[in-house]
């Protein structure tokens, strides 16, 4: 059936997205140098998920260079050509805070190497399909502008407004901060959308919300969830930072995800921008979040609240998926909340 490219392979949605494709009858090309540990230290390494896949799947072969390196994506891409029908594009530096220590490093593998890909699927596979995993800080801390009502345990909007079933792809990306790492996404967000509006070619941009799973080697500034279950599973102490613990997040299960990716792949439209998380399916606040974990692991968590934010945090963020949902109505969630953390909790193990 083809080759389909998966870049940071060994990550939570690469990983997930491999297996997929791979079950489909797919050769995967996974590329992954685990730069996940430099960033958040030998605990986030993906060596074993690589490992693992490269065990387990008979028609999968694993790449370790870094995206940053043109002329090694330009030699894969080479030798594989036409053959290559999908590219899925998930290798990121995906905090914000970490991208002030290393500016260029951040800018470098979320906008260079997504530039890199581009190309050589310009050049090389133009057919192919092209998916991206972008983010919600592309809209920068606009969300924040949003009239929130602060509640017992949560911030939210009020019912009336246009917003209260999720945030669109209307919202404004202009004129807000974005932090570093969101300002690298907007630019790599931007250039998937103009080689599809220019070029012709068929990219997505998937703007996610909270992307989660059992799979996450989640980090205290990575992997809201996967973090805070391992922390109350392990007696790990948590921080909580800013808005009283109030701060809503939607999650979408990987599977979920990639079952979008799915659907796209199967029927491309160029350009395309799709704002996808759990939406009101699968939403929370941290507090909220926290006696969930406590309920399913049956233990407390030992945690501390610091008064300041993460700079250019969201107070409040639920993506609305009904585009996405219009343009593929057979797509459907397999999971709510529970059911995603009660995966990690046994993941936990």
């Amino acid at each position: 059936m083809g080759v389909i490219i998966v870049t940071g392979a060994a990550g939570l949605i690469g990983s997930e997205t491999a297996q997929a494709f791979h079950a489909r009858g797919f050769a995967v090309v996974g590329i992954d140098n685990n730069l996940r540990a430099y960033f958040f230290g030998p605990e986030a390494s993906t060596l074993s998920v690589a490992l693992k896949l490269q065990a387990q799947l008979p028609r999968y072969r694993h790449e370790s260079f870094d995206i940053r390196n043109r002329d090694a994506v330009e030699a894969l891409f080479q030798r594989y050509g036409r053959t290559i029908q999908g590219i899925v594009h998930t290798a990121a530096q995906p905090s914000h805070d970490w991208a002030a220590r290393e500016p260029l490093t951040d800018f470098g593998v979320n906008a260079v190497g997504t530039l890199h890909l581009l190309e050589a699927v310009r050049h090389h596979c133009p057919d192919a399909v092209f998916l991206f995993t972008s983010t919600n800080k592309v809209y920068g801390d606009r969300p924040n502008t949003l009239p929130l009502v602060e509640l017992e345990k949560r911030w939210e909007l009020p019912p009336e407004h246009p917003f209260f079933r999720g945030i669109d792809e209307t919202m404004s990306i202009d004129q807000a901060q974005h932090s570093l790492f969101g300002a690298s996404k907007v630019a790599a967000d931007i250039l998937v959308q103009e080689y599809g509006r220019y070029f012709g070619m068929k990219t997505a941009v998937f703007r996610g919300g909270c992307l989660t799973g059992p799979a996450h080697a989640g980090t205290e500034l990575h992997g809201f969830l996967a973090y805070l279950m391992k922390c109350t599973v392990t007696g790990k102490p948590y921080r909580v930072f800013g808005y009283r613990g109030k701060q809503v997040r939607d999650n979408i299960h990987s599977h979920d995800l990639v079952s979008a990716f799915w659907e796209f792949f199967q029927s491309p439209r160029p350009g395309e921008v799709y704002n996808i998380g759990g939406s009101r399916q699968a939403n929370c606040s941290v507090l909220e979040a926290i006696e969930l974990c406590e309920t399913i692991a049956g233990q407390k968590l030992s945690w501390t609240y610091l008064e300041e934010n993460r700079s250019g945090d969201h107070r409040w963020w639920i993506s609305d998926v009904a585009k996405f949902q219009s343009h593929y109505p057979a797509w459907r969630y397999q999971y709510d909340l529970r059911r995603t953390l009660e995966e990690i909790r046994a993941a936990c193990q």
